[in-house]
């Protein structure tokens, strides 16, 4: 039996974790063996290094040491958890993955994606989901809702500036039209219950 990797991605305040646990129950229920996790984070290692990541002002880290972070991170979870879970023919689904790097620390133009996806190679053996689902918002809804979950304590990259997460959305979007097999795009305007209802039609390939 073969393990099935999907991975949730978007801005902030796009339903992602909502989604994430409601898909987990959904294929549960289904009989299958799932492993929900988030990144970074998803291991004691990985969430140390998501501490690190995540608190303090946005000038802790220079772009460069911040992608290093996460991919120190993701190694540590590829390596512990994602891996022997898909071994053992059991599903992960992840709140955020690779796509988050590429898209959140590309976009200063400092690291370009190639640089992401090198580090990606080194710390993870290149390790792709099955299935990205992107889930898109209007701009001002996303940012009401991100507003209502941080009631204005944003952690160190959501609390960036609206340009910044535009751009982040936009890279979203673009690999959605790059990569349309792997990575689908989810209006997430939708109610929960239709939302998860989307993502799990665009999975009977995968379930069988």
């Amino acid at each position: 039996m073969t393990g099935r990797f999907i991975s949730l991605e978007g801005g902030e305040g796009t339903g992602k974790s909502t989604q994430a646990k409601a898909l987990a129950t959904a294929l549960e229920g289904r009989g299958l063996k799932v492993h929900l996790t988030r990144e970074p984070g998803g291991t004691p290692g990985a969430e140390v290094i998501r501490e690190l990541l995540l608190s303090g002002h946005d000038e802790k880290w220079n772009m460069r040491t911040e992608a290093l972070l996460f991919a120190a991170a993701r190694s540590e979870h590829c390596g512990s958890l994602i891996k022997p879970a898909l071994e053992r023919g059991e599903w992960v689904i992840s709140d955020r993955f690779v796509d988050s790097s590429r898209a959140y620390q590309s976009v200063s133009g400092l690291l370009s994606d190639e640089d992401i996806m090198a580090l990606h190679s080194v710390g993870s053996e290149n390790l792709m989901p099955d299935r990205t689902f992107i889930l898109d918002l209007p701009e001002e809804v996303a940012a009401r809702r991100a507003d209502a979950r941080d009631r204005g304590d944003s952690d160190r990259i959501g609390g960036r500036d609206s340009d910044y997460h535009r751009s982040v959305m936009a890279k979203f979007r673009q690999y959605a039209d790059e990569e349309p097999d792997r990575v689908k795009l989810v209006d997430a305007s939708q109610s929960p219950e239709d939302v998860t209802a989307n993502l799990l039609q665009n999975l009977t390939d995968l379930i069988g």
